[in-house]
């Protein structure tokens, strides 16, 4: 299982200039090999293959005046960029095909220096290396100050070295991970968990977690910032300098959200065996008056940390469909008392006469139907492989 693992890192001065070289040389052959690509198309050729790319817009360019800058910044940036470049035609070709799983991707752009995120990769062929001392030493950059605020549990394959919207830089390791030798202790115990915004989390042993609503709480301060964008002149050192602080200010915003996913999801992988958890549309959500919260909230994000994180500690996790009726059914006796509208919080079963918690009800639900799936799927005998006896 591989994760990616990212620290803030402190490039000097000359270090900050070395990388925007690194970046910009990416930049120039991912745009150059896309250039080539769409030309030929547009003359019914066939695509240049890798091979012929690198050879004349890598090796051969770097010969020439107008190129000869290539050569000081480190090789496998480029073989790197021109690697993005196929990735992005590979997901483009297979979301056309109905091969890939997803939204559909679009056709490979041009990239722009004015672009929020500026990347490279360092490969184990770059001989990046930690030091002693835990600097990240990057070749024609030198020994950067990486922020440590973890030990890596393996030898990292690649590192991408970010440059973000706010000007941070950040080193993204390439890990290996072994779930079978970080398997926690098995429990007894299953959690249900009903997704929404008032309360962000309601469980089925009636805890619930307040939405912090992170956007909501700092719309204040990042309205005064950008309506101080908006005055600025375009072109402008001020204008440049209150961009960054934008960025920053949605930065914060971001970091907070997915600081308290991480601690919620990691809280609730420890503490139980099973997790349910009921997969909503988000998108058709987010067409509704409802969207700010919604994009507020982060659901998508949580469940995909719940996901990894149960298979990387032994734990499993159980998406219930969202067809699934968990608010109108009785947890106490099962009784479906049909659809109730947003208002009502609380209900009274007219069969079993049980007063019910609309979300505690839904959460206890969630929970007894991810178990109901959990043993329909142990109770469906595996398939035989193709070598097995059919008799």
């Amino acid at each position: 299982m591989q994760l990616r693992y990212a620290f803030r890192i402190e490039p000097g001065p000359g270090q900050r200039i070395a990388l925007g070289r690194a970046f910009g040389c990416a930049r120039v052959v991912f745009n150059d090999c896309l250039r080539a690509r769409k030309r030929a198309h547009e003359q019914g050729a066939p695509y240049p293959t890798s091979a012929e790319l690198s050879k004349r817009y890598i090796t051969e360019a770097k010969k020439t005046p107008e190129r000869s800058w290539l050569g000081e910044v480190s090789s496998v940036v480029l073989q790197q960029s021109l690697r993005d470049l196929d990735t992005a035609y590979r997901n483009f070709f297979a979301s056309i095909k109905g091969t890939r799983k997803g939204p559909k991707i679009a056709e490979p752009r041009f990239k722009s220096k004015r672009d929020s995120r500026q990347c490279v990769r360092f490969t184990a062929n770059a001989k990046w290396s930690i030091t002693p001392d835990g600097k990240l030493n990057l070749p024609k950059i030198g020994p950067v100050r990486v922020r440590w605020s973890r030990a890596l549990p393996s030898v990292p394959s690649t590192v991408t070295v970010i440059k973000d919207a706010a000007d941070r830089y950040w080193a993204s390791f390439v890990v290996e991970t072994y779930p079978a030798g970080e398997a926690l202790p098995a429990l007894d115990r299953e959690q249900g968990i009903d997704l929404g915004l008032t309360h962000f989390a309601v469980m089925a042993d009636g805890s619930r977690v307040r939405s912090p609503r992170f956007l909501r709480r700092a719309e204040k301060k990042l309205k005064r910032e950008q309506r101080s964008l908006s005055r600025k002149k375009k072109g402008s050192k001020n204008r440049g300098k209150q961009r960054v602080k934008v960025a920053r200010a949605h930065a914060k915003v971001a970091d907070a959200r997915r600081d308290f996913h991480h601690k919620l999801s990691t809280k609730l992988i420890r503490e139980n065996q099973a997790v349910s958890v009921e997969s909503l549309s988000v998108k058709g959500l987010a067409r509704t008056r409802l969207a700010k919260s919604v994009h507020d909230a982060g659901w998508s994000s949580f469940v995909t940390m719940l996901e990894y994180k149960a298979s990387r500690y032994g734990r499993t996790l159980t998406k219930v469909d969202r067809a699934f009726p968990s608010s109108q059914v009785c947890s106490s006796c099962g009784h479906r008392d049909g659809p109730k509208p947003l208002d009502i919080r609380t209900w009274i079963c007219p069969r079993c006469g049980a007063r019910q918690d609309r979300d505690h009800n839904a959460g206890t639900n969630i929970r007894d139907e991810g178990r109901r799936i959990r043993a329909a799927h142990q109770a469906v005998p595996p398939t035989p492989g193709p070598g097995a006896s059919r008799r």
